[in-house]
């Protein structure tokens, strides 16, 4: 049943929001990367490990993190330099790379985890044969980061979207190769994503002198 606006319990009422930061999550920096890296090695999550290199390398969103099958990232038997998938929520594939920090903990993860090229890399705790859910990885990414202090109400699975993409953006300014990397289909989506101002504007300005 709704409530009327005009009913006085409505305004009583707490809003869902109350106390939360519902806004864009931010991205890590790289002492955080290498701080969530330190604890989940000092606790020999392994899967763990590989599944937060694979989302920093991959900036993928946590739908289709979760949903990498073995056969997307290893081919041969060796573990590719490059991969693609399909988005869910566009339809269109991304490439992106695996990198040597990823390819050293995805491969110590598969050696362990076994299966085919048909399985997930990150197979569900219910249903071996299906993937880990979007909310467990959503739990997940708020201990790693709680772990290392950091405010788990700042940080989420759009955090390791967003990290390394910022992270090319502020190194290059090239919103063109960050939107590719995204998959994004238009560029402004890109400039809404990273939260670019006109401070960030001038900044790349002001490195090109005429």
């Amino acid at each position: 049943m709704g409530h009327s606006d005009l009913d006085p319990a409505v305004h009583e009422r707490r809003p869902w929001n109350a106390g939360q930061n519902v806004g864009p999550k931010r991205p890590l920096k790289p002492r955080d990367i290498w701080a969530i890296r330190f604890f989940l090695d000092e606790h020999k999550r392994v899967r763990d490990r590989a599944l937060f290199d694979l989302a920093i390398d991959s900036k993928l969103r946590g739908c289709d993190i979760v949903k990498i099958r073995i056969g997307d990232i290893v081919s041969g038997g060796t573990l590719r330099n490059r991969a693609t998938v399909i988005q869910q929520k566009t339809g269109r594939p991304v490439q992106f790379e695996i990198m040597s920090e990823a390819s050293r903990s995805l491969t110590a993860w598969l050696e362990r985890r076994g299966g085919t090229i048909r399985d997930f890399v990150f197979p569900s705790r219910i249903d071996y044969l299906g993937h880990l859910s979007t909310r467990q990885y959503a739990r997940l990414v708020d201990e790693w980061v709680s772990a290392v202090g950091l405010d788990k109400r700042e940080y989420g699975t759009h955090s390791m979207r967003r990290t390394k993409a910022s992270l090319i953006y502020k190194a290059t300014g090239n919103l063109r190769a960050v939107q590719i990397l995204l998959g994004h289909t238009n560029i402004e989506n890109t400039v809404r994503y990273l939260g670019v101002d006109i401070d960030d504007a001038l900044t790349l300005s002001e490195r090109t002198e005429v």
